[in-house]
């Protein structure tokens, strides 16, 4: 029987992570918007404000949960895998304004195509992790739980496109880029919008060890 079902303290988990997935979905979109339209100050000073409203507004939703663990005595899935769950969650949004900061901070002059590349793939993982969490009231389902899987499956593959694109960049930022500083900054930032995706796929392997145990 699925405990989400009867009590609403338990239900309020699956409303937290749904909330929680659609800050990470409106962070990685602003922070696309931001790099495809860089050259206009104004637009990239106001995505970066909506990022970092994003994971602030994260942050209070991994309060919130963290604070319903203290106070629920049966939980809908297990204590580690929501807490493990809902930071994996935070991390990824992190990663989103630590790589937003950065282009700030580092004074990134010019946004190489490789840039907004990686970024339309992490914000391609972001989604796929709003939709995976929408999932998981339901994995006792069996359409849903194989839906949960191949979600799991499509960010892992993204993951991998993201490390291909990545290594290239890389390397053809070390051949062709003539100034040092120009290179440690977009090292920087490459490695960030790759992290992204990996804090992706952890909360992939999160929600596929969660619909394994729901079997």
């Amino acid at each position: 029987m699925n405990i989400g079902k009867l009590l609403p303290r338990a239900r309020r988990f699956y409303a937290l992570f749904d909330e929680h997935g659609s800050r990470i979905g409106a962070g990685a979109h602003a922070f696309l918007a931001l790099v495809e339209n860089y050259d206009d100050a104004t637009l990239r000073h106001q995505h970066a404000a909506e990022v970092d409203a994003a994971e602030r507004s994260a942050d209070r939703v991994t309060a919130e949960v963290v604070r319903l663990l203290h106070q629920t005595l049966i939980t809908p899935i297990e204590r580690g895998q929501i807490l493990g769950l809902i930071n994996a969650m935070d991390d990824v949004l992190d990663l989103v304004q630590d790589a937003t900061e950065t282009l700030s901070l580092y004074d990134v002059r010019t946004i190489r195509p490789e840039v907004v590349q990686l970024a339309n793939i992490s914000v391609r993982c972001c989604e796929r992790v709003q939709h995976a969490v929408t999932l998981l009231p339901r994995l006792d389902e069996a359409a849903v739980a194989q839906a949960a899987i191949k979600t799991c499956d499509e960010i892992d593959r993204l993951e991998s496109d993201a490390d291909r694109v990545m290594r290239a960049a890389m390397s053809q930022l070390f051949r062709e880029e003539p100034d040092v500083r120009e290179v440690i900054k977009l090292k920087a930032v490459y490695e960030l919008l790759e992290s992204i995706t990996d804090r992706c796929e952890d909360v992939a392997n999160l929600v596929e060890g969660i619909v394994l145990k729901s079997r």
